[in-house]
């Protein structure tokens, strides 16, 4: 049986999933961003334990069909983002072939449920990126661009600023320098 599960963002998360499964005697078989494959059923009653389990590290379990294609977009984004300069199509041919779905379709659902374009989502996903670049990297901001495939340090900082309200150089400078969570980048006021 698969189990989708909303905001898994890395290995942590699948960790935290495993835990959870093994704590509530429940056998994974295999362990996915967004989901994970049991061995045999899950009654109502594990499937609420182990939703207020994950709950605590803010994974949830997702059962509309939609919010699970939702979660699919999510997932195929940041693997996009993370394999941009490898991926020689442009993001709407990416989704349609990995989904199987128009993407006009994906994007109109996707902007309905989590109040913003794909594509701006992939911009958010960049600039979360680039945080953590700049906060634990020797990298300037020139590579940071690069990495990331902007087109330049100009389109970068442009998108960084809109994005987080500081020029990247501002928010190096920063004493508080906040990232946000996978959940937050939808969640926040656009």
């Amino acid at each position: 049986m698969k189990i989708y599960i909303r905001n898994m963002a890395c290995e942590s998360c699948k960790v935290v999933l495993r835990d959870a499964l093994i704590k509530l005697n429940i056998q994974p078989v295999k362990i996915e961003l967004g989901e994970a494959e049991i061995k045999g059923d899950l009654t109502d009653a594990k499937k609420q334990k182990l939703d207020a389990l994950i709950n605590k590290v803010g994974l949830q379990i997702v059962e509309n069909k939609g919010e699970i294609l939702i979660e699919k977009v999510k997932h195929y984004c940041k693997e996009y983002v993370i394999s941009e300069k490898l991926i020689k199509v442009n993001i709407s041919e990416y989704l349609s072939h990995k989904l199987d779905k128009d993407y006009n379709y994906l994007s109109n659902l996707f902007s309905e449920v989590e109040s913003c374009t794909i594509v701006h989502y992939i911009n958010l996903l960049k600039v979360e990126k680039a945080k953590e670049m700049i906060l634990f990297e020797d990298y300037n901001f020139s590579e940071i661009a690069a990495m990331l495939n902007f087109n330049n340090l100009s389109a970068f900082s442009t998108q960084f600023k809109k994005i987080t309200g500081y020029n990247p150089t501002h928010f190096k400078k920063l004493k508080n320098k906040r990232r946000l969570t996978v959940q937050e980048l939808t969640k926040k006021k656009q």
